[in-house]
Order: C-alpha cells, then sequence, then structure tokens
C-alpha cells in the first residue's frame, strides 16, 4: 500500500483501516455519499487484527455470514474461515467501495482537540518517516478495536531466561519458525491456543496445551449445510440473508439459555465435549471451566479439528500451573516436567483504547475512564466523536453495520436541522458499573481504562444485536440526553 498523503480537512476521519474502519467508509459511501472522509491507517495495509496476527491456523472464531458486513454477502463456501480468505473479503471491499483513494498508510493518530466554537477536530498526526502533520475533521471516528498491536500481553514467567529454546508469543509470530519435527508446549488456554494447537500438531513432534484452567470448546462445521442448501433453490443474495438472520438468532438463543439455564447448558456442552474425546478422556480435569457458560467467551474449533488432534495423539493437554521454566522445557506445581523446543506464549492481549490518541475539548484533556458511553457508540460530554467496540458474545461486525448506519444517520440530521455538533450529555444521575461485563483476563487487565456505562438507557451497553438494532437503527437519532448544536465561527471563515 502506498503513502498518500491526507487532506487537510475532511467531514470524517476515520482512524482504522481494518473491519472497523473500512465498515465505516463502506457505509459512508453508501448513505452519505456527499460526505468526504479520510481512512488513516499506522500500518501498511488493510486488514487490522486480520494483517497482524500471522500464527498458525489463524481464523475467525464466528461464522463469516454475520461477521461478513450486512451489504456484502460472504459467499465462499467455509464460514468458519482462515485469515487470507478473510483478507481477501476484506480487499474485495475496499475495491467494490472505491475506499484505496480514502485510505493513508503510515499515518499515526497522535492526539485530537476539539475546538467547540469551530464545530472541528484538529488532529496531530505523525507519518512513519517522522513528518507530523495537523489536520481537521468534522467528525472523529475511532475504528481501532481495544488492544495494543505493537506488543501482547506476556507474564513475568519465572525462570524463562534460563530456557534454552524458543520463546514466542502469537502477535509476533516469527516468519521463519521452524516447529516442524519439534516439541511444542502452547500455554493458554483461549481462542488463539485452541486455534494453534492442532495446527501445529500437523507438523510438530508434539504440541501441549498448557492451561492454568478450563475452557468451554464448542465444535461447529466450517461449512454451514444450511446455506449450502438454500443456495440450491434461491439466490446466493437471499440464501445470504436468510442464513444470516438464523445464525443471528441462533448465537442470540444459546447466548441466552446459557444466562438463564447454565446448569443445563453446561451438561450439554459437556456432553458433546466428550462425544468427541478418546474413550476415559478426563474430561472433567481439562474441560469443566470453573465459571457458567458465556461468563467468559466460548471457544470455537470447526469441524472438531482440537478433539481430532488429542483422539490421534498429536496433542494432549496439561492442566496445571508453571512453577519454573528449566533450560528444557517447563516445571510444573505438581513437580512434573513438560519438554520443549518451542513455547507459544497465548496469553492474551493488552488492552489500549483507542489506538492510544489523547483527546481534549476546548484544550482540556478528557480521560474516556472518566467518561459515560452513550447507546455504546459515543462519549459523554465529547462532541463530534464516535466509535466503534463489538460484541463479546456475537461477531464482532453485526455492532458495526449498526453504529456506523446510526452514525450516518447523525450526520443527516446535522444537515437537516442546520447544527454542527452533536454532544451526549448525562441527563439525570447515573449509576456507573464496567463497560464490559466480561471475565476474560484481557478486559479485567484492562478494564479500568474503559468508560462507563449507565445502568438505564441510553446509557448503557447491549450486548445484544436486537436491542442494539432497536435502538441505533429504529429509534430516532434525537434523544433528551443527546445536544445539538451550532458552531459559533462558521467553517467557511476559518477554511
Amino acid at each position: 500500500m502506498r503513502d498518500v498523503t491526507p487532506p487537510a480537512h475532511v467531514d470524517v476521519l476515520i482512524v482504522g483501516a481494518g473491519i472497523s474502519g473500512i465498515g465505516c467508509g463502506c457505509h459512508l459511501r453508501r448513505e452519505a455519499p456527499e460526505k468526504t472522509f479520510a481512512i488513516l491507517e499506522s500500518r501498511d495495509g488493510i486488514g487490522g487484527t486480520w494483517d497482524l496476527f500471522r500464527y498458525p491456523g489463524i481464523r475467525s472464531d464466528s461464522d463469516l455470514q454475520t461477521f461478513g458486513y450486512q451489504f456484502k454477502p460472504w459467499t465462499r463456501e467455509r464460514v468458519i474461515a482462515p485469515a487470507d480468505e478473510i483478507l481477501d473479503y476484506l480487499r474485495e471491499t475496499v475495491a467494490e467501495y472505491n475506499l484505496s483513494e480514502e485510505m493513508h498508510f503510515g499515518y499515526q493518530v497522535l492526539g485530537a482537540n476539539f475546538d467547540s466554537d469551530r464545530a472541528r477536530w484538529t488532529v496531530q498526526v505523525r507519518h512513519r518517516d517522522g513528518e507530523e502533520l495537523e489536520l481537521t475533521c468534522s467528525v472523529l471516528f475511532a475504528a481501532t478495536g481495544y488492544y495494543n498491536y505493537e506488543q501482547g500481553y506476556l507474564p513475568p514467567f519465572p525462570g524463562v531466561e534460563e530456557f534454552a529454546g524458543t520463546l514466542v508469543h502469537p502477535q509476533h509470530w516469527p516468519e521463519d519458525l521452524d516447529y516442524a519435527g519439534k516439541r511444542v508446549v502452547v500455554i493458554g488456554s483461549g481462542a488463539t491456543a485452541v486455534t494453534l494447537v492442532p495446527a501445529m500438531a500437523k507438523t510438530a513432534a508434539h504440541v501441549t496445551m498448557l492451561q492454568r484452567s478450563p475452557t468451554y470448546v464448542i465444535s461447529l462445521p466450517s461449512e454451514d449445510p444450511i446455506i449450502a442448501g438454500l443456495k440450491r433453490v434461491m439466490s446466493e443474495q437471499r440464501a445470504f440473508r436468510i442464513a444470516r438472520a438464523l445464525n443471528i438468532k441462533r448465537q442470540a438463543i444459546f447466548y441466552t439459555l446459557c444466562q438463564r439455564q447454565p446448569a443445563l447448558m453446561r451438561t450439554i456442552i459437556r456432553a458433546q465435549t466428550k462425544a468427541q474425546l478418546p474413550k476415559h478422556y478426563p474430561v472433567d480435569v481439562h474441560f469443566k471451566p470453573r465459571y457458567n457458560p458465556w461468563d467468559e467467551r466460548l471457544c470455537v474449533v470447526p469441524d472438531g479439528d482440537l478433539f481430532r488432534a488429542l483422539r490421534h495423539g498429536d496433542a494432549s493437554i496439561v492442566t496445571d500451573q508453571i512453577d519454573t521454566f528449566t533450560p528444557d522445557g517447563i516445571r510444573l506445581r505438581s513437580g512434573s516436567l513438560l519438554p520443549a523446543d518451542i513455547v507459544v506464549a497465548a496469553t492474551g492481549l493488552n488492552v489500549f483504547l483507542f489506538g492510544g490518541v489523547s483527546l481534549s475539548v476546548d484544550g482540556t484533556p478528557v480521560d474516556p475512564a472518566d467518561t459515560v458511553a452513550y447507546r455504546a457508540m459515543l462519549l459523554s460530554n465529547i462532541p463530534n466523536f464516535a466509535f466503534s467496540i463489538g460484541y463479546t458474545n456475537a461477531s464482532w461486525t453485526l455492532k458495526v453495520d449498526l453504529v456506523c448506519e446510526h452514525l450516518c444517520r447523525l450526520l443527516h440530521h446535522l444537515d437537516a436541522t442546520g447544527t454542527d455538533t452533536f454532544t451526549p450529555v448525562p441527563d439525570r444521575p447515573l449509576q456507573l458499573r464496567p463497560l464490559l461485563d466480561f471475565q476474560a483476563g484481557y478486559v479485567q487487565r484492562g478494564v479500568a481504562q474503559f468508560p462507563k456505562q449507565g445502568s438505564e438507557e441510553p446509557w448503557t451497553i447491549a450486548m445484544s444485536y436486537a436491542a442494539d438494532r432497536r435502538r441505533l437503527i429504529d429509534t430516532p437519532v434525537t434523544d433528551p440526553a443527546l445536544r445539538f448544536g451550532r458552531a459559533a465561527t462558521p467553517a467557511e471563515v476559518v477554511s
């Protein structure tokens, strides 16, 4: 991707060229074509997560009917898809909506200040060559996700300096890492670990997944038989819409059952897991979490690939804690030794909200942790700023589509009313709680950085596509807690 200097001013400045940033650009093209916009990306290419992570087997853990955009059907056979197919899909989207001219690579956003008199953001940007620019925009959209692209989470492992083998983190996978015939230990039990283990087990001597505690793991087919059947009797577009709606409903029902009937769902998940493991396998040692289903994200394995690796003896699971690294591997609290040539620390992410951009309003710094999220996409007392953070219990892109469509509606409302700003302002005292009520380690480590949520609308975070659709699509953009205003200094005077 070539570096092109961004325009000095646009209506909407999008930070990030991943799923959210591309989605925002497409929605603006579709629903607000009169608006100018630019997409700034600090890296060299599009795709965000799907371009950054290069570890073996990287794939989606959501079905692509819901992970794909609502306006662009996922037409490939596999619906639990590898990263290269997802990147191809995103490149196709960029081409179809002619976004490449609006994308500017190698530009990191450092800070942004909103001038209330001018109703404009002034944004400080630094190019990779050291050049610094100052851009302006009417609306700033953070499409950065919520983790640090520069550094993954690596806990302080005792004795790691004594290890004579190779220690890697999935976020920084060495291109030349040769694990064929090697003994591999993958530390972790989340989505990355359950992806790595079966992928590496194909060529490694043996792969051991070392987990401190178990995670819920469910198997789903990589190809959806429902959409395959629908395609035989109707158009691809209609089949996609039906399959997407079915999968949204199926996800919602499954999540609701896990919340309301956790004991029942534990039993069902355990039965499915046991059926895919060797006879007499210690299911309750390695696959019985301490928490209820969906208190943390469930891990999906396509076509049961993890269970197949365990059945074939190419991989194994050890549930224990690390005592210390040794030159030859890892000694566990139980006293046993795990020999290893390569250790993969699939230990998670570091939270990094809004890409580390420093925000201020009229020169006064704003800490996002002191704000409250409005309709899960705006922040209290920060004008003309929007963000997208996806669901923890469903596909990320479902939320992206809703947020971006609502943002376009807000832009149209500004034009229709002759106003320039939208600012959420609490209209009553709020009982505050964490933005994400989720027990995953990366969330708990970084939750203090996040905005808060309130206990009632429109200040709540609904991990529900249906609820968000009602408030972001079916509800008017006007609300007592959302104030619209005019610039004191007309834009044409200061341009």
